[in-house]
């Protein structure tokens, strides 16, 4: 039973996430939680100034997320009905962050999906607040589907690495369910000026093949000034319709993630991403 998250702000960017986790997982069985944490609504209220009304504006906030959270739940299983899934609605006062941190342990859940952006859909920013915020804190693979991406079977899929960070089985073991049960080709693009891979780098390669048995897998070396610029064209030159990237202590990912001004990342993402996040998980 695949366990999956779909947090939601009840915006359309987060209405697609739900549909593109619901068709991407279809042939499996599903336990789909779909949450909303509420705390900051009712804190920024403009009409908050005693404890009364904060009550009182909690309990409202309440019921008007169960009721979001229903209307979305009976949504998404008219438009995709499918006996191998279930949804359970998740409304909770409390953080985003801490709220499916909760959850993940709690449930032990294989993944998250959620837009790469929310309501505010700033088109300049590569993520926005809530995503990046999940990529920074939650110890769990994220997918990330961008605004206007519809689903399509991921036939190619870029995965960047330049091979020094030890790889997690469980999270290798979802990228090869995904990847075999779509018959898709996973390019593995290493961006060097040297051609040699060192004895770590070798091993932890030896490991992605063994994970990865029953995947056809590329190996490319590229020489390129910019880690960035590399995948977008490697992007555009291949048609890549899936992008993988492992967010871990000093990588690639972690670099651009914690940017000052996250206006600033060069690495716009126009196709699903998955974020494996290869930290220690039960």
């Amino acid at each position: 039973m695949r366990k999956i998250v779909i947090p939601t702000d009840f915006s359309e960017n987060a209405m697609n996430a739900l549909r593109y986790a619901a068709e991407l997982f279809k042939y499996e069985h599903a336990d789909l939680f779909i949450v909303h944490a509420y705390a900051d609504e009712v804190y920024d209220h403009n009409t908050l100034v005693s404890r009364s009304i904060f009550e009182e504006l909690k309990e409202t906030t309440h019921k008007n997320s169960d009721l979001a959270l229903e209307k979305i739940r009976s949504t998404i299983q008219k438009i995709s009905p499918n006996p191998r899934h279930t949804y359970t609605i998740v409304s909770r006062f409390g953080s985003l962050i801490d709220e499916v941190n909760d959850l993940v342990d709690k449930e032990n859940i294989d993944i998250l999906v959620m837009g790469t952006r929310g309501s505010t859909d700033n088109r300049k920013l590569t993520f926005g607040s809530n995503t990046l915020q999940v990529l920074k804190y939650v110890k769990c693979p994220l997918l990330a589907i961008p605004s206007d991406c519809t689903y399509n079977r991921p036939e190619r899929v870029l995965f960047p690495t330049n091979y020094l960070l030890p790889f997690k089985r469980r999270e290798l073991k979802l990228l090869s369910t995904l990847t075999k049960s779509f018959r898709s080709v996973i390019h593995f693009l290493y961006v060097s000026s040297s051609k040699n891979l060192s004895i770590r780098q070798e091993d932890n390669k030896d490991f992605l093949k063994k994970s990865l048995p029953d995947v056809e897998l590329n190996f490319h070396i590229e020489d390129a000034e910019d880690l960035t610029t590399a995948i977008n064209e490697f992007i555009e030159k291949k048609s890549i319709g899936f992008l993988v990237m492992v967010n871990s202590r000093h990588s690639y990912l972690e670099s651009i993630l914690y940017q000052s001004t996250i206006d600033k990342i060069g690495l716009h993402i126009k196709i699903p991403f998955l974020a494996m996040q290869n930290l220690q998980r039960s």
